[in-house]
Order: structure tokens, then sequence, then C-alpha cells
């Protein structure tokens, strides 16, 4: 079951990187970068948040693979580990209208590659890593580990759950940044 899984969030990794890069490859840098109002993210911003926000899950995923995370004392509730995550989820689905402002440690300025030219190339070999780690966190994921947010101790939730969000955040991005195109 949880190889199924994790074929699923794998391919979605790879389909979405290569969405990215079949959509804006062809853009110049200015492109990236333009931004349709102030209030409004450049395709460049969206990649930069979800390398942002995906690398926020890193030290965690580090922890676990050592044997030395502690999982937070809200993660022995269950039901309200599975109701946080499914809130999350539901906010970051593709077709949820509703906007959501960023928390300040995953804006994209807080992106830190200097590469700007490069940014797809940056953001696919990103994906690769986080690829790894889902075959890296297989043991946790079978175990039903649960985690904390890496912006809120007090909001946890599944571990399989959080490669749910971050699979279906890249896609709600994925067309938020097409839209820019329109």
């Amino acid at each position: 079951m949880m190889t199924n899984k994790i074929d699923q969030w794998k391919g979605s990794l790879a389909t979405t990187t290569q969405d990215f890069k079949d959509a804006f490859q062809r853009l110049n840098k200015d492109e990236l970068y333009r931004k349709p109002n102030p209030d409004t993210w450049s395709i460049a911003e969206n990649i930069q948040h979800l390398i942002v926000i995906n690398k926020s899950y890193f030290p965690i995923f580090e922890q676990i693979v050592e044997g030395s995370y502690q999982k937070p004392f809200i993660g022995n509730i269950g039901f309200l580990n599975r109701a946080l995550g499914n809130m999350i989820l539901k906010s970051v689905a593709p077709d949820n209208a509703k906007k959501i402002k960023t928390i300040p440690v995953w804006k994209p300025e807080k992106y830190e590659e200097h590469r700007q030219e490069e940014l797809l190339e940056v953001f696919e070999k990103h994906q690769k890593t986080l690829t790894d780690w889902i075959d890296r966190l297989k043991p946790a994921l079978e175990k039903g580990q649960v985690i904390h947010s890496p912006a809120n101790r007090l909001i946890a939730y599944p571990l399989d759950m959080a490669l749910d969000i971050i699979t279906t955040h890249e896609r709600r991005h994925l067309k938020q940044a097409k839209r820019i195109l329109e």
C-alpha cells in the first residue's frame, strides 16, 4: 500500500517538474520575473516559494531518518492531526479559488539561490532531492509517523499527509504561475 503512495508522490513530483519546464523554459528572465500587479507573484516567485516551503521540511525529514525526531505532544491526538492535515490539504488544492496569504518564513524573498537565470534547473534539482527524501522516509511512512508543520510546532499531521500537502501545493502554484501567461 505505502509503495503505491510513494510511487504516486514521486510521479506527481516528476509530472509537476516537467509541467513547469514545459510551460516556462522558453521564457526569458524578464518574463519569469514579471509581476502582473504588485499583489501577484511572478512565475519565478511561485517557483521560489515552492523551493522555500519544501526545503523547510528537510530538517524534519533529516531528524526522522536519523532517528532523532521528537514528535510534538499534539502529535499524539490522532483525530486532531488528521483534521488539521485535511484542512491544510483542502486549502492548498489547485481548485480552491480562495487566495491564501503565506507566512513570512515561506515567502519567495527567503529564496537564497543566486543564479536566478537558472531557476528552472534549480527547481528540477530540488524536486529530485525531494523525491530522494520520499524514498528515505519509507520506514517512517510505514509506521504512520506524525510530524509538526515546519512553520508551527502546534500544528501536527501525519507524514503521509505532509507529502500529499506538498505535492498538491505544487500543483496549485503551477496553476497560479500559468495564469500569469494568460
